[in-house]
């Protein structure tokens, strides 16, 4: 059992909370029952399982490496207030993506709550992979991993270049926007294949993305309300291009 915070693995797993170790060592840090149950039995490398010291684990994972630990080693790797005594270093996983049909692309959405909310919504509606783009909070941030609640095991998510991207599409591209031309998301009839922008928390979808797009859309809603975070905008768009016909 690990019981010294100085001991070098303890070092190496707190460097995970920093992007430039978890993009240097391929590895990223799970925390919590949930989280680790989702990545096990995804097809995701498990590279160490971490174990409080006390805490019993089932005898499925038994075939895992694992690694005990103190409880004042958990609190020194731990990214959360209350750790839940269990955790796991994961591998960095690189998807191949052969010509998606319902594409999801980030521009720039810098919230980790929100693009978690969002990759769950895509997997729940149908997506067949996330595109991050440049200026997008790290898939492997802590924040990000625990809002998607498992979610990013079971959905390919991308980090590249929205640009590449839409140079080589073979579906519809739309993008979010507030501008005259944008129409009503209930106006939209999703076809079979497409491909949705959505924008930056503040300023919305770079107007060069737009330009690529070959219609814009827009969420309506009472003029009394606050205007709809993109991840709640996310969810409610998603719903409309799975369901409605």
């Amino acid at each position: 059992m690990i019981e010294s915070k100085q001991n070098q693995r303890v070092k190496a797993w707190k460097k995970l909370s920093q992007k430039k170790h978890r993009d240097r060592e391929g590895l990223f840090l799970v925390e919590g029952w949930h989280l680790v149950e989702e990545a096990v039995k995804s097809d995701w490398t498990i590279d160490t399982l971490i174990v409080e010291d006390g805490v019993e684990v089932t005898d499925e994972w038994s075939t895992l490496p694992v690694e005990y630990v103190s409880s004042p080693v958990m609190k020194e790797i731990s990214q959360t207030e209350t750790p839940q005594g269990i955790a796991a270093v994961v591998r960095q996983k690189e998807w191949q993506i052969d010509q998606p049909r319902r594409v999801l692309m980030l521009d720039q959405v810098q919230d980790p709550g929100n693009v978690g909310t969002i990759i769950r919504s895509g997997l729940a509606f149908g997506v067949e992979v996330v595109i991050l783009g440049k200026g997008t909070v790290d898939l492997y941030n802590e924040k990000v991993v625990r809002a998607t609640q498992g979610a990013l095991f079971h959905l390919p998510v991308i980090q590249s270049d929205l640009f590449e991207w839409l140079n080589k599409r073979e579906v519809a591209v739309y993008g979010t926007a507030l501008d005259e031309q944008a129409k009503a998301l209930p106006e939209i009839k999703p076809p079979e294949a497409f491909a949705i922008i959505l924008g930056n928390e503040g300023m919305g979808v770079q107007p060069s993305l737009l330009e690529r797009c070959d219609e814009t859309i827009y969420i309506p809603q009472e003029v009394k309300a606050e205007s709809l975070n993109v991840g709640i905008a996310a969810s409610v768009i998603l719903y409309h291009f799975r369901y409605v016909t």
